[in-house]
């Protein structure tokens, strides 16, 4: 769709980064007060507030260049450098996220093999119920999934991959599970009918089948997690019946009502693999480290309690956990620990001689790369035990070490990175698979990527003679490095509570209305909101106010 007031043509083979350029000058423009960049704002967009952000400038240009929006811009872009599918591809994901009904209707009528598309998220439907954490809440199943897509695209014919349901199933995705059960997509089998609640449906498969004890093992807990009680004591009575050494190991603590409960209310992992026992007292060591199992409302403040003493007196008495077949278990304490910033647990753990530190080379955890994430590199020099730091940009700056940081830029003050593969994300510590979902949430890894990151980790951790610097260099302020999906910077200090490096970057010019990916919001309203902190939210709007004076 093009609109009349349009004075530029595309080139035959345009640029899309020449375009988002030519919108970041656009706004550079307008906030260094030119006249001509201000009219033409204000011809495309009638009375638009000023300063443009991102989004606005981006539509001026598209609309400079006879197109309704930047969505149709990039689109004839893609078309005229032969990225047909693969475009559809991508943007059917934006419009996904953005639950534009509409507009996805109209991808698949003009690629209707996106239908068939399986990719790398299980087609598009997997994206449509693909869950950004737990939607057992309504409202939360409702900002992490697209039930409406999801329907459009059922109604339409796309693939149901399995895997698909399984999701479901672990995001704990109520509506979602209602929607697959009246299209008739739910396989007919024991574990859905716990999901949905349905005890006569599940007394008949029991009575019908002979299932093992892995079957009712998962089933169980499935049960638990969708808080079917009833029938959750129903399947633990089966498992029981299957596996002689369980039931008097659970009527020893506490009996089988107190252990479903349990399950209910915590949710222990590994259950299905491990069995139920196992994965029982795992979930007791992971509750010692940090009871808390919900939001946070800060990282300053945090709702959970630690109990040192009865982690170690755990870890004693079930010194399974200590050997080699738990090693990824013991992994997971410490990347949980770093999270936390509970390093006295991994002290700890490492003093009962796990087996992890044996193992060479090291099992891959985000542990490091929560210590830096979250403010918490005082744990740092007890994690060296088992990896090593790597010699990069955004470690360097996160740890404060300035002299360091200026020698990855060379005389003229470029960036000399010696190979970006050598720089985080791309660490050796990194699980496999995270660079690439990296990549999906912000952009191919770049030199850009790389000293953004540098300047969100040199902030986040208080570090700001290092942020200075990497200001002058060329990092971008308004970068949108987060610790989970796209944000800003601004977003991400709301949960330290940390004014200093709040100020630091106000002074310096960040913009402030930037929303984040998820919530459409920006730090304002993480304050407001999410962190429940209207003090902050009132000392951001002020700023605000101050700066348009």
């Amino acid at each position: 769709m093009t609109i009349s007031t349009t004075s530029k043509s595309l080139p035959p083979r345009p640029s899309l980064e020449s375009l988002r350029k030519q919108a970041k000058k656009l706004a550079r423009d307008i906030d260094a007060g030119n006249t001509d960049a201000i009219a033409r704002a204000q011809l495309q967009l009638p009375g638009v507030e000023l300063p443009l952000t991102q989004r606005n400038a981006q539509l001026v240009i598209a609309r400079e260049y006879g197109y309704s929006g930047w969505q149709n811009l990039t689109a004839e872009v893609s078309k005229r450098l032969g990225k047909g599918f693969d475009w559809a591809v991508d943007q059917s994901r934006h419009v996904i996220h953005d639950n534009d009904v509409e507009r996805l209707k109209q991808l698949l009528a003009e690629y209707p093999s996106l239908l068939s598309w399986e990719g790398d998220e299980h087609g598009l439907l997997g994206i449509a119920t693909g869950s950004y954490g737990d939607s057992f809440d309504p409202s939360k199943e409702q900002h992490f999934t697209r039930a409406e897509c999801a329907e459009l695209l059922i109604d339409a014919g796309a693939v149901v991959m399995p895997s698909v349901c399984d999701e479901i199933l672990s995001a704990r995705a109520r509506g979602l599970l209602q929607l697959f059960h009246r299209k008739g997509l739910l396989p007919r089998t024991l574990k859905f009918f716990a999901a949905l609640g349905d005890i006569d449906a599940v007394r008949t498969a029991l009575d019908e089948n002979e299932n093992d004890l892995h079957t009712f093992t998962e089933a169980f807990t499935i049960a638990c997690n969708f808080e079917h009680e009833s029938i959750a004591s129903l399947l633990l009575d089966e498992v029981i019946a299957r596996d002689a050494d369980l039931g008097p190991l659970i009527d020893g603590s506490g009996g089988r009502l107190d252990f479903a409960k349990y399950f209910i209310d915590n949710r222990p992992e590994h259950a299905t693999k491990l069995g139920l026992w196992k994965a029982f007292v795992m979930e007791r060591v992971n509750r010692t480290l940090y009871s808390w199992n919900g939001s946070e409302t800060s990282l300053k403040d945090r709702r959970g309690d630690s109990y040192l003493s009865t982690f170690v007196e755990l870890l004693q008495r079930e010194s399974w956990l200590l050997g080699e077949d738990f090693v990824e278990f013991q992994t997971q304490i410490i990347g949980r620990a770093a999270l936390h910033g509970r390093g006295e647990f991994i002290t700890a753990l490492l003093n009962l001689n796990p087996a992890i530190l044996r193992c060479q080379p090291p099992p891959r955890s985000q542990a490091i790369e929560f210590a830096f994430t979250y403010a918490n590199t005082h744990v740092i020099p007890i994690l060296t035990r088992i990896w090593a730091v790597p010699d990069d940009l955004p470690h360097a700056a996160g740890m404060g070490n300035l002299s360091r940081v200026k020698e990855w830029f060379d005389d003229s003050g470029a960036l000399a990175l010696r190979g970006i593969e050598n720089h985080y994300p791309s660490s050796p510590y990194m699980p496999e698979g995270r660079v690439a979902e990296y990549s999906r949430q912000w952009g191919p890894v770049s030199q850009q990527r790389v000293l953004d990151v540098a300047l969100a980790w040199s902030i986040i951790n208080s570090h700001l003679d290092v942020a200075d610097f990497l200001l002058q260099q060329g990092a971008n302020i308004n970068t949108t490095w987060s610790s989970h999906e796209p944000a800003s910077i601004l977003h991400e200090l709301v949960w330290h509570r940390n004014y200093e490096a709040m100020q630091f970057l106000i002074d310096r010019g960040i913009d402030m209305t930037i929303k984040d990916y998820r919530w459409n919001s920006t730090a304002q309203g993480w304050a407001r909101y999410a962190a429940e902190d209207e003090k902050m939210a009132k000392w951001l709007e002020e700023a605000e106010e101050k700066r348009r004076r």
